[in-house]
């Protein structure tokens, strides 16, 4: 628990000051963080970094990230992100060939999902981050009580198994207080926060991003679980890896967005 404590310290000291001043210190280091997430996710399937299909899903990740207010470069060579994206997809596939097989289609359909998954949670964090801080600390905050409720409430009066055969530590009781938790958080962003969404639209809100919060932490569990890792990564001491930390967030700022929320 101590080690826990010293890394969020020393994370959240390098982190949040980031995140408040924003621009291009802000971009690079999600640049960073993203880069960093995919490396672990790869890793899961024993597909190195430094490879092709390794420097392939990387280059399609830093594209997918382009913030819109700097995708204007993209128009002039007259294309789209989805444009360039397609013809990774292909490139993928060509490799296969290439290789004789020993790149298969799992790993290309592997390596993609791995890339979207990435990168569509850290593109919808710098499009949070550009619209508004106030959602960005709103949505670190509510994940965080989402986290230590669950975990806190859990372990006092936890009794029921919520999903076993994915994380067996986890209760419903946890989960509920979870949601609980996050409610209690929005509620002070309601009050003290320029929000500008009604209260109870917030607390709906907040209640649907709590649990798919917690959906996202399963979804890596699950992952975790089936290549029989422990951890993403050790980047982070007591913590793992850069997805352990973030699997909820991936989850969360997109839905930020899409119920229109800023």
């Amino acid at each position: 628990m101590k080690q826990r404590i010293i890394t969020a310290v020393i994370a959240a000291a390098v982190f949040l000051p980031i995140v408040i001043f924003g621009g291009w210190p802000f971009i690079a280091m999600v640049y960073l963080i993203a880069s960093v997430a995919l490396y672990e996710a790869l890793k899961m399937k024993q597909i190195k970094l430094f490879s092709v299909p390794g420097i392939l899903s990387l280059l399609l990740l830093w594209i997918f990230l382009i913030p819109d207010q700097y995708s204007g470069f993209l128009k002039e060579i007259d294309y789209t992100k989805l444009e360039l994206f397609f013809l990774g997809v292909l490139l993928f596939l060509t490799y296969t060939v290439i290789t004789k097989n020993r790149f298969t289609f799992e790993e290309v359909a592997f390596s993609i999902m791995s890339t979207l998954y990435v990168g569509l949670g850290f593109y919808f964090f710098i499009e949070t981050r550009e619209a508004s801080l106030t959602f960005v600390f709103y949505s670190l905050f509510i994940i965080w009580a989402t986290d230590s409720g669950a975990y806190f409430i859990g372990r006092a009066i936890g009794k029921h198994k919520l999903w076993p055969e994915i994380s067996p530590n986890k209760t419903t009781e946890g989960f509920f207080g979870g949601i609980v938790s996050a409610l209690v958080v929005a509620v002070l962003f309601s009050m003290f926060g320029d929000m500008k969404v009604p209260t109870l639209i917030l607390l709906m809100a907040t209640a649907f991003l709590s649990v798919f919060g917690q959906v996202g932490d399963l979804v890596e569990s699950a992952l975790k679980r089936h290549y029989n890792v422990k951890d993403s990564g050790n980047i982070l001491p007591g913590h793992g890896g850069m997805l352990d930390r973030f699997d909820s967030l991936l989850f969360v700022w997109p839905l930020i967005h899409l119920f229109h929320l800023l």
